[in-house]
């Protein structure tokens, strides 16, 4: 029986496609609900377009109380029933007591080679240290930011000229692909990580 995937969102969504069309076939998972944190997120009318189910719960009535959010998004994602839950893009900082509840079956996608650049402002920092090459990481959730045991790694170059909107697009290529591939194997219940390219 196909494992049931949830894919939280707030913005365009373009991983969530990647990940959606992905599931098809001899898939081992299905995608069952998108989820974003705003009514406006692009992601959503992409998803319903699709043929998946959607919903949000806005952070913003929320405001001051993280713990009250995290319920309801809780209750909507038990009501989903997924097996598994992929970040593509949710720029909510999730608490501990949340990630309690999915841990191992939470995973996310970071756009830089983890455990350089967690957080925000990756590809300036990147091109600011100077690096020859890029990329993004899968990883497990847990509580710490950006952390958790790595699924998968993607490697772009640095090129000459670069400016931090070049080596995001050339990232955002990569993880297009990496995605789709660790939850292949993450949802047949194979934890190896996936690097690409991959290593001689």
């Amino acid at each position: 029986m196909a494992k049931r995937v949830a894919i939280l969102l707030s913005g365009g969504g373009s991983n969530m496609v990647a990940l959606a069309r992905s599931m098809e076939g001899d898939h081992p998972a299905r995608p069952c609900l998108v989820m974003a944190n705003s009514a406006q997120a692009g992601g959503l009318k992409r998803a319903a377009d699709m043929g998946i189910e959607t919903d949000f719960v806005d952070h913003r009535p929320f405001e001051g109380d993280r713990a009250a959010f995290e319920d309801a998004l809780h209750a909507r994602l038990m009501r989903a029933a997924p097996d598994i839950v992929c970040l593509a893009g949710f720029m909510r900082v999730l608490t501990e007591g949340f990630v309690a509840r999915w841990q191992g079956r939470m995973i996310n996608i970071h756009p830089s080679l983890l455990p350089k650049y967690r957080g925000l402002n990756t590809h300036a920092r990147a091109l600011e240290a100077g690096d020859g090459e890029a990329g993004c990481t899968v990883h497990e959730v847990t509580p710490a930011l950006d952390d958790g045991p790595i699924l998968g790694q993607a490697r772009v170059p640095v090129l000459q000229g670069d400016t931090p909107q070049d080596l995001a697009a050339r990232v955002l290529a990569a993880e297009h692909a990496l995605y789709p591939a660790v939850l292949r194997r993450f949802a047949a219940g194979d934890r190896r990580p996936v690097w690409m390219p991959e290593a001689d």
